[in-house]
């Protein structure tokens, strides 16, 4: 196996992947998004699993990988889609923290360059949290950097899709031609001769 190898290279994208889907899992910890949350401990299951069928030639897993691939990618445009409240969608709704609280993107707040205030509520004075956050200015608004991790997985994805598309063919091929040779060397059946 060389160093430029297709299967090292498919390794390679898949650690990245895992690296960047652990990365993205903590940031939706943090802003306690119910939905990601989930999404993103199944791909990383999944994501080891597609790894270890390529390592270990397993077609089964490879399948399962590329299915699920398929998944992740229309998750990950979705997750856009919201973002740019697209399609009647929108980044204010509570659709991501699964209705269950009013949570929302962890980099609202703590983006790159945020300069956010507390103030004091008096409605809340019976609340153990008695501080409300305005944002005031951001560098970069906290919805396209959430879009810029989908970017990230997308592209990584489909890269990772068409390799895994050719590792699997690649199965395909040697399973075939392993039984053609097999048959041909040791016949299931032994040829009849017609005199």
């Amino acid at each position: 196996m060389g160093c430029c190898s297709a299967r090292c290279t498919l390794i390679l994208l898949c650690c990245l992947q895992l690296v960047t889907a652990l990365e993205r899992q903590v940031f939706d910890f943090l802003g306690y998004q119910w939905a990601p949350i989930m999404i993103n401990f199944f791909h990383i299951i999944m994501v080891i699993l597609g790894l270890f069928g390529a390592i270990q030639y397993r077609s089964r897993y490879v399948i399962m990988y590329l299915l699920w691939t398929l998944l992740w990618i229309g998750w990950n445009v979705f997750v856009s889609c919201l973002y740019l409240d697209l399609g009647g969608l929108s980044k204010d709704s509570d659709i991501l923290s699964l209705g269950v609280s009013s949570h929302h993107s962890w980099w609202k707040e703590n983006g790159p360059g945020c300069e956010s205030e507390r103030l004091p509520s008096a409605g809340w004075q019976n609340q153990q949290n008695p501080e409300l956050t305005i944002v005031r200015s951001c560098w970069l608004e906290y919805q396209y950097i959430e879009i810029l991790h989908c970017i990230i997985q997308l592209l990584i994805s489909v890269s990772l899709y068409i390799m895994f598309m050719h590792v699997f063919y690649s199965f395909c091929f040697i399973f075939i031609l392993v039984n053609f040779i097999g048959e041909f060397h040791h016949p299931s059946k032994p040829t009849k001769l017609l005199f």
